[in-house]
């Protein structure tokens, strides 16, 4: 009975090494194709609501670099709290940006900008340039989605973006992707952008966990099954 007991929580622990290993492993062939991908030829954004735009063709550009000309919608600005940036609490920033070539709006992700924790209300500084600019940055998905309690407010700071819900309180023609910006930190944000492979050593760490329980258990029934019960009928031989 012990030794299947024993084999089982082997196999369970095992198999749950194993399974952090492939998280790992899974993360880190994300993180591959996104770093493949940002290394594709620049897009030019006037493509942006082009005939040739269709959400179709977009799913297929997430995480090719782009080039953005056009003008902040700066009154639109808004704060996404309790993002983290190299494990500091602070906002993202998103800004709807209007694309010259055609019109149409996009949310770019600006960057990161730390809190002020002596009132929670009290905007950072950040400076958003005025006229036409041109920007780099990343197709990419809306912003993740943070568990919030409650309903969701609409104000300046707020805890997640909906861009259905953006576009209807805003009227603005916002397209369903966004624009992580890249580049060095500028205009008070930061853009050291948290990466797909993220974690990676926390999960090696749980897999050196389960496989070390996984040893231990095959030590220790060695030991009580095997060599303890030898040693006790040569000490009874010998008495």
């Amino acid at each position: 009975m012990w030794f299947f007991l024993a084999l089982i929580c082997v196999a369970i622990t095992c198999a749950l090494g194993f399974w952090q290993l492939d998280r790992a492993q899974t993360k880190l062939d994300w993180q591959a194709k996104i770093t493949q991908k940002g290394r594709m030829p620049i897009l030019d954004g006037s493509f942006l609501g082009s005939t040739q735009d269709t959400e179709g063709n977009r799913a297929g550009l997430l995480h090719r670099p782009i080039q953005l000309q056009g003008e902040w919608v700066d009154k639109h600005t808004v704060y996404l709290d309790n993002r983290q940036m190299n494990a500091r609490p602070g906002f993202y920033v998103l800004t709807p940006f209007k694309v010259q070539a055609t019109g149409v709006v996009v949310v770019v992700q600006r960057g990161w900008v730390a809190r002020d924790f002596t009132k929670r209300t009290n905007l950072p500084a950040i400076q958003t340039p005025a006229g036409v600019v041109m920007l780099n940055g990343l197709i990419a998905l809306p912003p993740s989605k943070l568990y919030a309690l409650g309903e969701e407010t609409k104000s300046v700071i707020r805890q997640n973006l909906d861009l259905h819900d953006f576009r209807a309180e805003t009227g603005l023609p916002l397209l369903e992707i966004s624009v992580i910006q890249v580049g060095a930190a500028s205009e008070g944000l930061l853009r050291e952008w948290p990466q797909a492979a993220t974690g990676v050593e926390k999960h090696h760490g749980y897999a050196f966990q389960w496989f070390g329980l996984a040893l231990l258990i095959a030590l220790l029934y060695v030991w009580f099954q095997i060599v303890r019960p030898r040693f006790k009928s040569k000490d009874s031989v010998i008495n």
